[in-house]
C-alpha cells in the first residue's frame, strides 16, 4: 500500500472502521476475529462440510439448537443454562447487544457502562438512545470494596459488564464467584438490571488459573433481573460463522423474546450444525487448539516488544487481544497507530476503547493475537523496528 493510497483515519468514527480499514493492511492486527489456520481435527471438519450441509437439509431447526446449545454449554459449564431453555439464537453478538438494548430503551433504562470497553457497545446503546454513562473497571478490581463502589458511582438503571473485558483481560470470576457475587447483591438490593456480556469468556476456560463456574446458578438464585450476551464470533477460525447466545431472568424473558423475534427468525441450520462441529472439537482436545495460539502469539509480542516503549499490560484472564501501555508521556496512541500504519501495520489505539475519557485511551494500544503464528511473528519483528525510533 503505498502511502498515497492511504486512508485518513483520523476521520473514522469507531473502532470498526479502523478494523475494516485494517482487513486492507498486511498486518492486521485490529480485528479479534479469528484468521489463524485449521488444526488437524479442525481440518477434518473442513473436510465433512458437504456431509454437514445436507445434514442441515434433512433435520429440523429446533434439532440443531438443541445440539448447539448442549454443546456450548457443557463447554462452557453453564449447566443451569441449558435447563432453563430460555436462551435465544442469533447470528452476531451485535444483533443480541442490539436485543437488549431495545429492551433497556423500552423500558426507559439509563445504563452504567464499563469503561473501557469495546466501543460498539456504546454506539449501539447510544443509537438505541439509551442513556449511558461511564463505570470506571477499577471500581471491580477490589472484591471487598466492589459493593461500596458501586453505590458511590452507579446512578444509572442498569450495569453493563464485560468479563473478561475486552481489552484489559480482567475478569470478575478470577476468584470464582466471590467478586460477581457482590456486584450481583449490589443490583438485587438497589433494584437494577445486570446486563453481561461474556463474548470473550470462552478464554477464560484455556486459562487454569480461572476456568468459568455456573455463573447462571448464582442469577437465578439471586432473583437479579438480568441479561447475558455469549458468543462463538471470537474463538475459532470459522470464516466468521458464527452464532450469538441472549439469556433474560425469567420475569423479562416473554418481553425480550418479543423484542427477539421482531429482529430475526433463526440461525442458519448449517452453520449451527458447523460451529458445534467446532465445539466439540475443543471439549475433545481440551480447548488446545483455541489456547496454543493464543499463548504462542502472546509470549511472542511479549518478547519482541520487551525492552521497547510498549509495556505489556498483564490481564487478569489472557484473551485473544493483548493490551499495551505506552510508556512516553509524549507519544501519543494515535500517533504511534499512524506511524505503524506506514509500516503496514495496524493496532487499535486506545482511544475509543475509552470512549468517555478518549485522552485515559491515548496511553494503550491493543494487539488482536488470533493469527497465524508466522504471520504474526513478522507482525512483531516490523513493530519492534518501529518502536527502535522511539529508543533512548
Amino acid at each position: 500500500m503505498s502511502l498515497s493510497e492511504k486512508a485518513d483515519v483520523s476521520t473514522f468514527v469507531d473502532l470498526t472502521q479502523h478494523e475494516i480499514e485494517a482487513l486492507k493492511t498486511r498486518f492486521n492486527l485490529a480485528d479479534a476475529h479469528t484468521h489463524q489456520r485449521q488444526s488437524a481435527t479442525q481440518e477434518r471438519i473442513v473436510s465433512r462440510l458437504p456431509e454437514l450441509w445436507h445434514e442441515s437439509e434433512t433435520k429440523q431447526q429446533a434439532h440443531f439448537e438443541r445440539l448447539f446449545l448442549d454443546a456450548f454449554f457443557r463447554l462452557h459449564r453453564q449447566p443451569t443454562a441449558l435447563t432453563m431453555g430460555r436462551t435465544l439464537l442469533s447470528y452476531s453478538a451485535s444483533v443480541s447487544t442490539m436485543v437488549a438494548g431495545m429492551f433497556l430503551k423500552q423500558r426507559g433504562k439509563s445504563v452504567a457502562l464499563v469503561e473501557p470497553c469495546f466501543d460498539n457497545l456504546v454506539d449501539l446503546l447510544r443509537n438505541m438512545q439509551v442513556p449511558i454513562s461511564p463505570l470506571a473497571e477499577s471500581a471491580l478490581h477490589h472484591r471487598e470494596s466492589i459493593y461500596e463502589r458501586l453505590v458511590e458511582q452507579v446512578d444509572a438503571d442498569a450495569i453493563y459488564l464485560v468479563d473478561p473485558n475486552n481489552p484489559t483481560g480482567f475478569t470478575l470470576l478470577a476468584e470464582k464467584l466471590e467478586g460477581f457475587r457482590e456486584v450481583v447483591r449490589y443490583c438485587v438490593d438497589h433494584d437494577k438490571v445486570l446486563v453481561m456480556d461474556f463474548c470473550f469468556a470462552s478464554f477464560a476456560l484455556c486459562d487454569e488459573r480461572v476456568g468459568r463456574v455456573d455463573v447462571y446458578q448464582l442469577l437465578e438464585e439471586s432473583g437479579v433481573t438480568y441479561l447475558v450476551m455469549e458468543d462463538t464470533g471470537k474463538t475459532w477460525p470459522i470464516q466468521d460463522a458464527k452464532c450469538a447466545m441472549l439469556t433474560a431472568s425469567r420475569d423479562i424473558h416473554e418481553e425480550v423474546y418479543n423484542l427477539h423475534t421482531s429482529v430475526l427468525l433463526n440461525v442458519s441450520p448449517f452453520v449451527l450444525n458447523m460451529v458445534t462441529q467446532y465445539i466439540e472439537d475443543s471439549i475433545e482436545d481440551g480447548f488446545a487448539s483455541v489456547r496454543d495460539i493464543i499463548e504462542t502469539n502472546a509470549r511472542t509480542a511479549r518478547t519482541a516488544l520487551s525492552g521497547t516503549v510498549l509495556e505489556f499490560q498483564e490481564p487478569v484472564v489472557g484473551t485473544s487481544v493483548a493490551w499495551f501501555r505506552i510508556k512516553p508521556e509524549a507519544l501519543t496512541a494515535t500517533a504511534l497507530q499512524s506511524v505503524l500504519f506506514d509500516e503496514e501495520v495496524y493496532v487499535l489505539p486506545g482511544t475509543f476503547f475509552y470512549w468517555n475519557t478518549p485522552a485515559k485511551g491515548e496511553r494503550y494500544v491493543r494487539l488482536a493475537l488470533a493469527r497465524e503464528p508466522e504471520v504474526f511473528a513478522g507482525a512483531m519483528e516490523r513493530t519492534r523496528k518501529v518502536l527502535e525510533r522511539y529508543a533512548g
